[in-house]
């Protein structure tokens, strides 16, 4: 361990913690809570179970919220996020983010390395190789060892500002360990998702009847850029360090830099090594490109840098890359199989996912039965026949794709697969919307995987949140005829579920505690959980305040539905199809009667000081989250706008505020406002 290291008993508390003062309490618990997340995030070795840390959590989010001057700047409640960020500001780098050089020859490298030798006038040099993440690059800014920026590579030379949901990833330290840190530095690295994580998503979103996500690498960059950092702390994000910049150290080497990186408390990939010569890399290069595939991410080859920082100033830069840097990339792999049979899946929505079954073939490490087509077209771009051999990829794919036919092996007489007519399951005709690529079977009601995947969507987590309920529960209840949809649930007794396999006294108990305590679940929340299409958190939460109610929002027309902000028609349409539904109408009448919460419950405002006053705000800010800052607003009888107008009363503006809503407020003559000043004005 690092000399930054603390030394904590596994399931207690150091100190005896009911003779602390509060701020004294809080700040045991920060650093108690910083290492466990540092033992497991970044060295993989947890000592206390995740129930053990959640109390703790809870426990110093109770005191924050009671003594909110006491919270420190790197608080482990950070991580949870909360913050909801409209427009992220473009932040410009202080040093470009200059993309490498790809080779994909082994020739290519030895001229390189004959490249470095005559650029560095021959000098001795030697090579730092790392793994070639396939994730998403991030630049990290410290000031005095405190988290400050954190930012996308965007074009290379600016990017987006995304503090808010960088502070979530639990393998960033908010703040740097130790004290032998300069005073400012950058930190880049790669975000990435591990592929088991990847897995778990892509089957929870199967359970809920959810479109799958394609691939590890494009779900960590669209993670990044949520809107509701909450949102971005539910993704299993890591972070891995492979670049330190600072004017205020001198640093040698790069693997030094390293060493400092892994002190200060950054997690490695646990591949960088120092290499003497070409001779070396070679066999590295070889070694790696059958290692990778027992890796639990996705690498796309090895980077090699010139080791010695002094000697790669010398070598210099081409106008897009480092000349002293190269990337090797692999080859993705590919491999010939013959397609079985297209089976199809019905998600909860209706929706029809074409999967292709395949005569079993080992590529990049696994054993690949099926593949994914997508949809109708894909299957006619791709013009598949019965019994076609295919060519099949796992490049950053969990799932593979088919990449192509193999024309010269198809049979003679092979019938052209057509894309099904009648869903699979309850064989009720498919319909397909014009503009949509996919095909629905419309009998909702009656078609057993919606039935099923509805009702798990709506007790799920960010839904109704109803303990003692898993998939597995919701599936043995519709095959026993107790439930057919989700306002069946309230109607449950002990007898029903008692007779159930698996079903014991406490656990009927607890299921049937969990569905009563599930009637305080608030309105918004409740609308999100009704399932309806492209109706999410986001668009819920907007409904439900625009609306109030759930009878208001039943009566709306499509053009009062389209002139909410932010709903357009396709949502205005779903909804109003929704309520169309005479079934959909009567179950919202049994929830009723059940007594769900299908109104907005208005909070009791503070007093009416800010009433008639309307604000803006933007940046981050110190003493509250953006999310607390707007509700102080509301409680106080202010409103909030999401942009700058000229009725805009004030725009409140924190750290690293958005430079257009600056200038628009200026050019509008509208106040701008610092946290502080707002924070008297209440």
């Amino acid at each position: 361990m690092t000399e930054a290291t603390y030394h904590f008993h596994p399931n207690v508390s150091l100190f005896n913690f009911t003779s602390l003062s509060p701020q004294e309490r809080i700040t045991q618990l920060t650093q108690e809570l910083k290492q466990h997340n540092y033992n497991y995030y970044v060295l993989a070795n947890p000592t206390i179970s995740d129930f053990e840390f959640d109390q703790l959590l809870k426990e110093l989010e109770s005191l924050e919220e009671k003594y909110p001057e006491f919270r420190q700047p790197d608080s482990p409640t950070l991580r949870v996020g909360g913050t909801v960020t409209k427009e992220f500001p473009s932040f410009t780098h202080i040093r470009p983010m200059l993309s490498l050089g790809n080779s994909y020859s082994q020739e290519d490298i030895r001229d390189f390395d004959r490249q470095v030798n005559e650029l560095g006038g021959g000098k001795p040099y030697t090579y730092l190789v790392d793994h070639k993440f396939d994730g998403a690059s991030l630049s990290l800014h410290y000031e005095n060892g405190v988290l400050v920026r954190g930012v996308t590579r965007g074009d290379g030379v600016s990017g987006d500002d995304i503090t808010n949901n960088v502070r979530t990833i639990r393998s960033v330290p908010l703040k740097l360990h130790g004290n032998d840190y300069p005073a400012s530095i950058e930190v880049r690295g790669e975000v990435i998702l591990f592929k088991s994580d990847f897995e778990a998503i892509n089957q929870d979103r199967e359970d809920k009847g959810l479109p799958l996500l394609g691939n590890p690498r494009n779900t960590t960059a669209g993670t990044l850029k949520k809107q509701d950092s909450a949102e971005v702390a539910e993704r299993p994000l890591v972070f891995f360090a492979f670049q330190l910049e600072t004017d205020d150290l001198k640093i040698d080497k790069d693997s030094d830099a390293m060493e400092l990186l892994q002190k200060w408390g950054f997690k490695l990939s646990g591949a960088t090594t120092v290499l003497n010569s070409i001779d070396e890399i070679i066999p590295f290069l070889d070694e790696w490109e059958e290692k990778r595939y027992s890796l639990d991410y996705e690498i796309d080859g090895i980077v090699i840098k010139v080791n010695e920082r002094e000697l790669r100033e010398e070598i210099g830069f081409t106008s897009k890359a480092p000349r002293w840097a190269i990337a090797y990339k692999y080859k993705a792999q590919e491999a010939i199989t013959r397609l079985e049979s297209i089976s199809y899946q019905v998600g909860r929505t209706g929706k029809i996912t074409p999967v292709a079954n395949l005569e079993p073939v080992w590529l990049a490490g696994t054993t690949v039965k099926r593949a994914s087509v997508h949809n109708a077209d894909e299957i006619e771009r791709l013009d598949l026949y019965a019994n076609d051999f295919v060519k099949v990829e796992k490049g950053g794919e969990i799932i593979p794709k088919i990449t192509g036919v193999v024309l010269e092996k198809r049979e003679a007489g092979a019938e052209k697969i057509l894309f099904i007519e009648h869903c699979p399951d309850c064989g009720t005709e498919l319909v397909r919307v014009e503009g949509d690529a996919n095909h629905y079977c419309p009998n909702e009601a009656g078609c057993p995987p919606q039935i099923k995947g509805k009702i798990i969507h709506f007790i799920s987590r960010k839904a109704m949140d109803i303990d003692g309920v898993g998939a597995e529960t919701i599936n043995q209840f519709v095959d026993q005829n107790l439930i057919s949809n989700y306002a069946d649930l309230y109607g449950l007794t002990y007898d029903d579920v008692i007779q159930l396999e698996g079903f014991a006294d406490l656990s009927v108990k607890k299921l049937l505690a969990g569905i009563e305590k599930s009637k305080e679940i608030p309105f918004p929340r409740v609308l999100f959980a009704l399932g309806i299409r492209y109706v999410g958190q986001t668009v819920a939460k907007k409904l439900a305040r625009h609306f109030s109610g759930i009878d208001h929002l039943r009566n709306a027309d499509f053009d009062s539905l389209k002139n909410v902000p932010d709903i357009g028609e396709r949502i205005a349409q779903s909804v109003v199809d929704f309520f169309n539904d005479s079934g959909n109408v009567e179950i919202i009448e049994r929830l009723k009667r059940s007594g769900l919460q299908l109104e907005v419950v208005e909070k009791s405002t503070r007093s009416d000081l800010l009433s008639g006053k309307s604000f803006v705000i933007s940046g981050i800010f110190s003493s509250q989250s953006r999310e607390e800052i707007k509700q102080l607003i509301e409680d106080y009888g202010g409103e909030v706008k999401s942009s700058v107008s000229s009725k805009t009363t004030y725009l409140l503006a924190g750290e690293n505020a958005g430079p257009s809503k600056l200038t628009k407020a200026e050019k509008l003559n509208v106040s701008i406002i610092s946290e502080e000043e707002f924070l008297k004005m209440i």
